[in-house]
């Protein structure tokens, strides 16, 4: 690449972070006062809403105030023993080893745990990762991961430094263990030095857990709730960026990309990506670059949407056809004779699968696609599917 050549402003996929962090400055400053106030936090959010985003720019800016945050993804964790793995890992890297240069004494509290870890050491960079091997007694596990969970406190110095610890898919923790929300709020409710943020894309199940009286964690932590970002918000931005690297996109493109998008952070970053590509330096984005920017959108996500269509039951293909066309109230006797669906018994249990797979949302009755850019390929590939 020439000095003089752009590289995409845009990024979708990966977390977005610094200049790619678009929007959010509210909701990051306010996470960032909750943490530093060692207040518990619960962040819900659709799937590729941007939370993982947002909690990764929150913890940059704690870090330069000194706050120490280990962050765990239960999404990678499907056992106890991978949990306890990633914990012990993400508790000596991010807390133990900033305040203990030297590795043998940030090694030091982890020699005492109930069933030992093995510790590698990667040959390339020097660091270290843990590991706990299967077929433990199920009590020295659970007595490890406890303790464990007492590290952040104890290395903190009882409120002497802040630290927090991040748990990403939250909702996760009752597929690996249905008794480890006890045993961990058991341990949280005793550290108020440390501030503890949850996670989660399912919101069904995150709900269950942290608005359920008869769950453990039942009100106990602050509830922040990402939505979409709105246009006014979003334009500015994209725009931004364009001019940024010597191109312009027309206001009218833009508010027309979100109105595609809905304001879906993922689904406008990459919009906004492939409308970039079809503009050359020193051009102006247009309706028709966006018509183009869309098709390549859709051709990129193609077997990924053919997979999911394959997968699905004919009641829903049924659903997913009916909400393509038309958001709205399925379960009404009206929607359901608009849109040829069978009884509403069938449609809520298809509703119930599609909604645990992430590919709709529901509230209050009322239902939309929530995949991003799914809708606009049924639209697209699929007989019968007309435009809401």
């Amino acid at each position: 690449m020439s000095p003089s050549q752009k590289t995409n402003p845009f990024r979708f996929g990966a977390i977005a972070l610094d200049d790619a962090f678009a929007d959010r400055e509210d909701e990051r400053a306010e996470l960032v006062a909750d943490v530093r106030n060692g207040q518990d936090v619960v962040v819900f959010a659709p799937r590729r809403c941007g939370k993982s985003s947002l909690v990764w720019s929150a913890m940059q800016a704690l870090g330069k105030e000194g706050i120490l945050v280990a962050h765990v993804d239960l999404m990678r964790t499907p056992t106890k023993e991978r949990f306890a793995a990633a914990l012990a890992g993400s508790i000596y890297d991010q807390i133990a080893s900033p305040m203990e240069r030297i590795k043998e004494r940030a090694l030091a509290p982890f020699r005492g745990l109930q069933a030992q870890p093995t510790v590698t050491i990667d040959p390339e960079d020097g660091s270290l990762s843990f590991s706990f091997a299967v077929g433990r007694r199920e009590a020295d596990l659970d007595a490890t991961i406890e303790r464990l969970l007492q590290l952040p406190a104890e290395l903190g110095g009882s409120g002497k430094r802040r630290t927090a610890l991040v748990m990403d898919e939250f909702q996760e923790i009752v597929e690996i263990d249905p008794n480890l929300p006890r045993l961990l709020r058991s341990v949280f409710q005793h550290q108020g030095d440390v501030a503890h943020v949850y996670l989660g894309s399912k919101r069904h199940v995150m709900a269950d857990i942290f608005s359920d009286s008869n769950e453990p964690f039942w009100r106990s932590a602050k509830p922040i709730e990402l939505g979409m970002i709105e246009a006014d918000a979003f334009v500015p931005f994209i725009a931004g960026r364009f001019r940024a690297t010597d191109r312009e996109a027309d206001e009218d493109a833009l508010r027309k990309l979100l109105e595609i998008t809905g304001g879906h952070p993922y689904a406008t970053q990459a919009l906004a990506y492939f409308l970039w590509e079809q503009v050359g330096e020193g051009g102006a984005a247009s309706e028709a670059d966006l018509r183009d920017a869309l098709a390549a959108v859709l051709h990129a996500e193609h077997a990924h949407f053919t997979l999911l269509w394959e997968d699905a039951s004919p009641v829903q293909r049924l659903v997913l056809q009916a909400l393509a066309g038309e958001p709205g109230r399925p379960f009404t006797a009206a929607y359901r004779t608009r849109n040829n669906l069978p009884a509403a018994t069938n449609v809520q249990k298809a509703l119930g699968a599609l909604e645990k797979r992430e590919i709709v949302t529901g509230a209050g009755g009322s239902y939309r696609i929530s995949e991003p850019f799914l809708a606009e390929w049924l639209r697209t590939n699929v007989d019968g599917v007309g435009r809401g």
